[in-house]
């Protein structure tokens, strides 16, 4: 009897177990909530749905990296969206943390929110991978994880993102036709890539080198890392022009305003440039565009981390959402820009132009975002 109480004991303690393991979303059908902004990635799209659960939440911001002007906007953009009126009475506790750029850092201080708690996650993955345990972890204590910019290779998480390989893609699609239309279909080409070891550098870099494959020109490539950041894009690209000479076309993951300043102080010649949003870069492209510099402006936006706070929430009070969420890619090219719409003259080079989304009922203002800091809140 007493051996047969012990079975039984180890039965339930087993089924338990196996209880936890499978605990987390689950997979249901769509359509998801609020479709017109949680957009699925495509008709693969799976959904997910958590237990609901009654707010307000306590919600945490976990960066890695936190050495550009993208990420501190960004955590300055979260500040201001977690006292925005349209989320604040949601959320009763609010957490920003910066690791840096160590893996084993950033998934301690995600398994140290875990247990204190926490009823969602937003983070920039420092890697791509090796997040299983903290998956796993979150799942057991039904907590919501949302990676977004920079995110996991994996479907087992709610993501948010934009599609960094079309990005890559349109950066490159772009160079070539303005080379094209001054004669030119081959050349010497230099990108500046991003922070090394993220999936974001890895996707674009892919995207742009992928179009100057298919493109058929023969492409000189010289390729300098950048980090994102326009100091050390600067740098990068004033040391590549001195060893190199002159470049046909410029491939900008970002820092792009340092990128166009280098090119100045050089006396380099005014080439087509693909770059992101930062108000700096469009202000060069507006007054040297007629010289020459027919770039283009693609935004990642730092407002991602806000569409992934809407996402967390919408999540833990139980709505069906898509695995991974797409966040269109905002645009704008040397003949499209005027000021005051899509760059501001009166607004400092480190702005990152984006940051407004009408579908998801999100619109923070550049003075909100600029009146936070980038200290984490503990």
């Amino acid at each position: 009897m007493k051996t047969g109480l012990s079975l039984i004991a180890l039965a339930t303690a087993a089924a338990l177990g196996t209880s936890a393991a499978f605990a987390g979303p689950a997979i249901v059908d769509g359509p998801g909530a609020n479709p017109a902004c949680f957009v699925p990635w495509d008709d693969g799209t799976k959904y997910m749905q958590w237990e609901g659960r009654e707010g307000p939440f306590r919600i945490a911001v976990v960066n890695g990296f936190v050495g550009n002007t993208w990420r501190i906007q960004m955590i300055k953009t979260a500040k201001a969206f977690a006292q925005d009126p349209t989320i604040a009475d949601k959320i009763s506790d609010f957490k920003v943390v910066s690791t840096g750029t160590d893996a084993p850092a950033q998934l301690g201080a995600i398994e140290d929110f875990i247990n204190q708690g926490y009823d969602a996650i937003i983070t920039i993955a420092v890697s791509p991978d090796g997040f299983d345990r903290v998956i796993r972890l979150a799942d057991r204590e039904n907590v919501v994880l949302v990676p977004f910019d920079n995110v996991l290779d994996t479907d087992a998480v709610m993501q948010v993102n934009e599609d960094q390989l079309a990005m890559g893609r349109a950066y490159a699609t772009h160079v070539v036709a303005e080379l094209a239309k001054i004669g030119k279909t081959s050349g010497k080409v230099l990108e500046v890539r991003g922070l090394a070891g993220n999936s974001v550098d890895r996707d674009r870099s892919i995207g742009i080198n992928t179009v100057l494959d298919e493109s058929g020109g023969d492409w000189e490539r010289v390729s300098v890392v950048g980090n994102w950041d326009d100091g050390t894009a600067q740098k990068v690209v004033a040391d590549a022009i001195a060893v190199h000479g002159e470049f046909d076309a410029i491939l900008a993951q970002g820092g792009t305003t340092g990128v166009v300043r280098a090119m100045l102080d050089a006396g380099h010649p005014m080439v087509p440039v693909s770059g992101e949003a930062e108000n700096g870069y469009r202000k060069l492209m507006a007054e040297h565009s007629d010289e020459g510099l027919t770039g283009i402006s693609i935004g990642q936006s730092p407002g991602l981390v806000a569409i992934a706070m809407k996402a967390a929430v919408s999540a833990l009070e139980g709505e069906v959402m898509p695995q991974l969420i797409s966040v269109p890619l905002p645009t704008a090219t040397y003949d499209e820009l005027e000021d005051g719409v899509n760059y501001w003259s009166d607004l400092p080079d480190n702005f990152f132009t984006v940051n407004e989304f009408p579908p998801c009922d999100v619109n923070i203002s550049g003075p909100a975002i600029m009146s936070q800091d980038e200290a984490d809140v503990n």
